[in-house]
C-alpha cells in the first residue's frame, strides 16, 4: 500500500528530513539508502532491515519489480517531486530513498568463526574517506570477501555516501569494528588467517605472493598508511608500478589485492574453484 505525502512537515516522514544535516549529526542506529539499486539491496539484505521507503511520484510506474519485494508491514511513503525535495533538503534527482535499521553485529571472534575454511577477509585501519570506504566495499563484494574488519579510526560505512559509492555493498558485506585493546593478529591468528600488510615499503611483489587458503588483507589509510608495528609482525606486499611512483588509491589497492587472489584460487576456466568459493 502507497501512502501519499503531500506536507513536507508530516510526521511519519520525519527521519527523511533535512538529509545532509542528518548526514552530520547521526540518526541513533538508522541510515539513509538512497537511489534504485542501493534501495533493492537493502531490501534484500540479510545484514539490515528497510523501516520504510520514501519514492517520489513519478518513479513509482518503473518500480512495481521492487515494489513488491518490499516486506508487508514496512510503509512505502510517496510525494511529488517538488515535495520529496522540501523533505529532503536538496534535489533528489534518484528519485528513492529508504531508512534503514543497523543490525547488532557479532562480535569479531563469533563472525570469524562462522565463516567457511577457505574464507578472506579485509582489515581496515585508519579509513577516513567515505568515498575509499565504499570503493573498498564494493570491491570486497565483487571479490567475494567473506568479512570486513574496521579498526576504531575508520569512519562509518553506512554513512549515506559511503552506501552510495559502494553501490550498496556496504549492506551486504559482514562487517565487525575493533575495539583500540584488541589485539587484531591474535584474532586473526586464532581462526588460522594469514595475515598480509600493503604497503609501498613492502618486502614482497604482490605478483610473487601465493594466498593462503585463508587471507587476512590488512589496509591502512592513504598517507600514514599501516602502522609499523604491524607491517613488522605480518608478511608485508607490494603492487609494482612505473617508475619511482608508490602511491596507489587505498581502494584501488584493494581491488588489485583481491584480484590477484581470486586468480591464484580460480579453477582451470577462471573461476573459483569448489573449495573457495562462497
Amino acid at each position: 500500500m502507497l501512502i501519499e505525502i503531500d506536507d513536507p512537515d508530516d510526521p511519519r516522514i520525519e527521519h527523511y528530513r533535512d538529509v545532509r544535516e542528518r548526514d552530520l549529526v547521526g540518526r541513533a542506529g538508522l541510515f539513509v539508502a538512497e537511489g534504485k539499486v542501493v534501495v533493492e539491496k537493502l531490501i534484500g539484505s540479510p545484514l539490515h532491515r528497510p523501516l520504510s521507503l520514501l519514492i517520489a511520484s513519478k518513479r513509482v510506474d518503473g518500480l512495481h519489480a521492487l515494489l513488491a519485494c518490499v516486506p508487508a508491514d514496512v510503509p512505502v511513503f510517496v510525494a511529488a517531486q517538488n515535495v520529496l525535495d522540501a523533505i529532503a533538503g536538496f534535489a533528489m534527482h534518484r528519485g528513492i530513498l529508504a531508512i534503514g535499521r543497523r543490525v547488532e553485529a557479532p562480535d569479531a571472534d563469533a563472525l570469524l568463526s562462522g565463516l567457511h575454511d577457505a574464507a578472506d577477509v579485509l582489515v581496515l585501519s585508519g579509513i577516513a574517506n567515505h568515498d575509499n570506504m565504499g570503493g573498498i566495499f564494493r570491491n570486497a563484494a565483487a571479490f567475494g570477501v567473506a568479512a570486513v574488519l574496521l579498526d576504531s579510526d575508520c569512519c562509518d560505512p553506512l554513512y549515506r555516501k559511503a552506501i552510495r559509492v559502494s553501490v550498496g555493498a556496504t549492506l551486504l558485506v559482514p562487517t565487525v569494528r575493533l575495539g583500540r585493546e584488541d589485539d587484531l593478529l591474535a584474532l586473526l591468528d586464532r581462526h588460522a588467517f594469514a595475515a598480509v600488510s600493503l604497503s609501498p615499503a613492502g618486502t614482497t611483489l604482490l605478483a610473487h605472493w601465493l594466498p593462503a587458503r585463508r587471507n587476512a588483507m590488512l589496509l591502512g589509510a592513504e598517507g600514514p598508511g599501516l602502522s609499523r608495528a604491524l607491517i613488522e609482525r605480518t608478511q608485508s606486499l607490494r603492487i609494482a608500478m612505473a617508475g619511482d611512483f608508490d602511491s596507489l588509491n587505498v581502494a584501488t589497492t584493494s581491488g588489485i589485492v583481491l584480484h590477484h587472489i581470486a586468480m591464484q584460487k580460480s579453477g582451470p576456466q577462471g573461476m573459483p574453484t569448489p573449495s573457495s568459493s562462497h
